[in-house]
Parts: structure tokens; C-alpha cells; sequence
């Protein structure tokens, strides 16, 4: 005979099933990367100018790494400005800025340029400095 305890198995075959063909579905939505975002205008920013190699790997910054960071920037380390407590990788028009930056490297600076980020990194590009 047919009884009710045959199609509670049935029934949860297809609900797992069910719920197995949605999650993958959805799968694609939960992987998608944020696209990157830009703030759009020009923003100044004043800060310390920091060799990102030490500066990320050992939080190297300030008047104590200002000999070493000058010389990491001119001989082509990524470059970044410090302000409240935030680094962005700075990029001249679509070159890096080292030659003008590595002189001023540990000293506080202001620079003008377009707000980009993603994936957690933020950068100043199309920077230039501002003077004062």
C-alpha cells in the first residue's frame, strides 16, 4: 500500500533539490566583484609622502624613514600620501610621480587629483602637487 511517510522523502528530495538549483543560481550574484568606484571630481589631499613598500609591510613613516623612503621612491617604489590615517597610491597623469616626489618623501605635502578605489585600495591620480 501507498502510505504518507513515501513522500516525506519525496518531498524533501525535491525541496533540497529545489533549494540546491537556487543557491547555485545565485551563486554568480554572490561572487560578483563591486566594479571599482570613483569620486569623480578633483580632491585635495594634504599628508605624508610614504614609500608604500615599508609603509604596508612595516607601517614605516614619519622623519625616522625619510632617508630610506626617498631613496626606495626614486628608485621606483609605489608612492602614497598618508592623511588621517588613510594611504593612497598616488599616480601622476597615468605616469608615476616618483622623480618629483621622492624629495619630499616623510614631509607633508598637498596634492590635487581624482579619487579612485577598489578592492580596498584606494589611489590619487592624475595627482599633481599643490603649492602654497
Amino acid at each position: 500500500m501507498y502510505s504518507t511517510s513515501d513522500r516525506i522523502p519525496k518531498l524533501m528530495k525535491v525541496a533540497v533539490t529545489a533549494a540546491f538549483a537556487v543557491g547555485l543560481a545565485a551563486s554568480p550574484l554572490a561572487l560578483a566583484q563591486e566594479p571599482a568606484k570613483s569620486d569623480g571630481g578633483t580632491k585635495e589631499i594634504t599628508g605624508e609622502v610614504v614609500d608604500m613598500m615599508c609603509y604596508v609591510d612595516h607601517n614605516a613613516m614619519g622623519a625616522k624613514h625619510e632617508n630610506c623612503a626617498g631613496k626606495c621612491i626614486k628608485n621606483g617604489g609605489p608612492v602614497g600620501i598618508l592623511s588621517e590615517g588613510k594611504a593612497y597610491l598616488v599616480i601622476g597623469d597615468h605616469k608615476p610621480m616618483n622623480d618629483e616626489l621622492a624629495p619630499l618623501a616623510g614631509k607633508t605635502v598637498t596634492l590635487k587629483g581624482k579619487l579612485a578605489s577598489n578592492g580596498g585600495v584606494s589611489m590619487l591620480e592624475n595627482a599633481e602637487i599643490v603649492k602654497k
